[in-house]
Formats: C-alpha cells, structure tokens, sequence
C-alpha cells in the first residue's frame, strides 16, 4: 500500500509499506476518500505541536512522531474488502492517515448511513466536533448565538445551532466572501468589521485570538464564551479588564477529545460520531469541500492546499 508521510517539517513524501492480511476481528478497508483538516493538519506539517499536547494529540492510527517523520490525518472512508460477513463491502468512516489500503480492529470503523455519500462522509470527524462545541455551549431555544469563524468547524457549528427552535445564529467572519457559504447553509451571516449587538453564547472556531477578543467585546450580562480554536504554540491576548468582571463573563474550552461531562455518563465516542454521521445527510453541506486532489498527487499539492485561505475541506480521492 502507498501512504502520505511528513518526513520533515514542511517536506511531504508518499511511501510504499507492506501490511499484514486481517486477522481475527480486524477488516481491510480499501480507501475511497480522505479529508484534509487545514487548522490540525498545518500545525503538525509545520513542526508547531507544542510537547505538551505530543501524546494527546496523536491519531489512532498515525505512525511516526510529531518530531518527524510522521504519518497523520484523521478522515478516511473507505470500503471493507475483507473482514466479517456483516461488514463486507460496506462503506465506512475510520480515524486514520491519508493511506489507499490499512487494516484496523473492526471497532474502530463505523458503517455509513445509507443517505449518506462516502464522498461526503469526510466531514465526519469535523461534525463530531462541531457537535461537541455546541454540547459545550449549552445553546438552549430563544438564545442569540454568534459563532466566530466561518470554515468547517465554526459554518457546522452555525449549522447545528440553527436547527435549534428560536435560536438567533450569526456566522461572523473577517472574509465577507463567506456570505454565500452562510446563505446556502441557511445561516445569518456578517463580516467581522460590522458586528452589532450582544449575544448569550459566543463561539470562537476562527483560529484567530482577535476574534475571542471581540467576541468579549459583544457578550451580554453573565454571557458564556466558547473557545473552539487551538493555537499550538502560540499564546492568546485578550482584554480581560473593563466589563469582563462586571458582566460576570465565562470563558471555557472546547475539546473533541472528550464528551462533555454532562453527557459522558450516556454518551461514548461511538454514539457521538454515528450522531455526526447521521447530521451530515443534507446535500447542503457538500458547499464545505472547497477542492479535491487524487491521492497520487498529494505530496505535490500539500503544502498549497494547507497554505490557501480558501480550503475548506479538501478532499482527497483515491
């Protein structure tokens, strides 16, 4: 099988490996599509995880180490070629590296719904945590929500919220051009220099620490901020004097890496991604795959995919 490595930082490079036939409880999943997570995936090509976060950040399935080489992703659905009856043939979504063949504990793959296209279904681990941040938000109906950062994560989060019965939702971004995303999405949307009003839940899946800092700036009284971005290495100043206190401001984070504790005691990883999966059956959202590249061409088209302020999700076809 071929798989896409990161050998150094910035240096891509496909390698040939031999893996073994599955055995007992494990499947052999061919690849049909994998989805490149512009945020995570630049910060690993980059060399910017911090050695704080060096175990909690690993894959399931990478291989390597984030002080290189490394072998990582987190988005790939395939079909299962060989494995148990039950799961012969069926297209899946798995949490591993951009590879065209892997083998896995049959556990570790989950079985598409039947409305949803595998084409699509890279999305899943970027609606799981959209689903995540809104279960951190606690976004109840009549709430005004301003979601800060129109990419993947930040347009499903407004997605999700706005399916809430009485919510006010506003997708916020400093790219005016995202109007149209928001409006084929059904979602209100301004740009960042325009921004009006005060909200109850304020969300930051920007990637940008300007945006939380606004985000302060337009909180109502006892207003809950949510921040969604992860900045690696990099640290975050923000304006915590004038009304910060006065309005008894809340600040938490959000983290796919674990279940809310609300909910952990009903919900497992499991659970909550066959939830994602079934969230992604509207043909609206194929507008967040901004691009696609064959699988042959990936170390070539990397670094420019990462590098373009205007990827989305980019897939990659095998």
């Amino acid at each position: 099988m071929r798989a896409f490595w990161i050998p150094a930082a910035q240096q891509c490079a496909m390698r040939e490996e031999t893996i073994s036939s599955p055995g007992d409880g494990e499947v052999l999943v061919k690849t049909l599509f994998s989805g490149v997570s512009r945020g995570t995936e630049s910060l690993v090509f980059n060399g910017k995880v911090p050695a704080s976060e060096v175990e909690r950040m690993r894959g399931p399935n990478m291989a390597g180490e984030f002080s290189f080489p490394v072998k990582y992703g987190y988005a790939a659905v395939g079909q299962v070629i060989d494995g148990p009856g039950a799961l012969h043939r069926k297209p899946v979504f798995c949490l591993h590296p951009h590879q065209d063949l892997f083998v896995v504990p049959e556990a570790m793959v989950t079985v598409l719904p039947d409305a949803l296209p595998p084409s699509r279904a890279v999305l899943a681990a970027n609606m799981e945590t959209a689903l995540n941040i809104v279960w951190d938000a606690g976004v109840l109906p009549g709430d005004r929500v301003a979601v800060f950062g129109a990419g993947v994560v930040g347009a499903l989060v407004a997605y999700i919220c706005s399916s809430i019965p009485g919510a006010d939702i506003l997708l916020i971004d400093r790219d005016s051009n995202r109007a149209d995303l928001a409006r084929r999405l059904g979602v209100p949307f301004a740009s960042s220099d325009r921004l009006e009003g005060e909200f109850d839940i304020l969300i930051n899946a920007s990637g940008a620490p300007e945006a939380l800092a606004q985000a302060l700036e337009h909180a109502g009284q006892e207003a809950r901020l949510v921040e969604a971005s992860w900045y690696g290495e990099k640290s975050a100043n923000l304006p915590l004097g004038g009304a910060f206190h006065s309005k008894r401001l809340s600040i938490i984070s959000s983290q796919v890496g674990s279940v809310p504790a609300a909910r952990r005691v009903r919900w497992n990883f499991g659970r909550r991604l066959g939830k994602a999966l079934d969230l992604l059956c509207d043909d609206r959202l194929d507008i967040l795959i901004s691009g696609e590249t064959d699988f042959a061409n990936l170390a070539d088209a990397y670094p420019g995919i990462l590098a373009s302020p205007q990827t989305l999700c980019h897939r990659i076809r095998y």
